[in-house]
């Protein structure tokens, strides 16, 4: 059965980013659809899978991560605008029978992703 995960680190303070908000969309042309909302939980992961089983199905789908929030909310100072705000990672599922984890490393500065296990 296939499933989505996400995982957040936070690279800055060196720590899981939890109370992070996210969004997470599917994309069909120029249409966006929000299916879920959540906050990362102290490991900076979200309880669950975000999707799972006949949920999951192949196509664009969008995470926004909302960063500047978490790190003001951490007592980091930003600019305004922060550098980095609204994290958007876009992202293909092509086989709905598998495990898509899409893990975020991030700063006020800087993210990195990939296709996580």
């Amino acid at each position: 059965m296939g499933r989505l995960t996400t995982h957040v680190l936070d690279t800055a303070n060196g720590q899981p980013a939890a109370g992070m908000r996210f969004t997470l969309h599917r994309l069909n042309g120029d249409e966006r659809t929000q299916l879920l909302s959540g906050l990362t939980n102290a490991d900076g992961r979200f309880d669950q899978a975000l999707l799972e089983g006949e949920a999951l199905t192949p196509g664009l789908y969008e995470l926004v991560f909302a960063s500047a929030d978490y790190f003001r909310a951490c007592g980091n100072e930003l600019p305004d605008p922060p550098f980095l705000d609204l994290i958007s990672l876009s992202f293909g599922i092509a086989d709905a029978d598998s495990h898509y984890h899409v893990p975020l490393l991030v700063s006020p500065w800087a993210y990195s992703t990939y296709r996580g296990s």
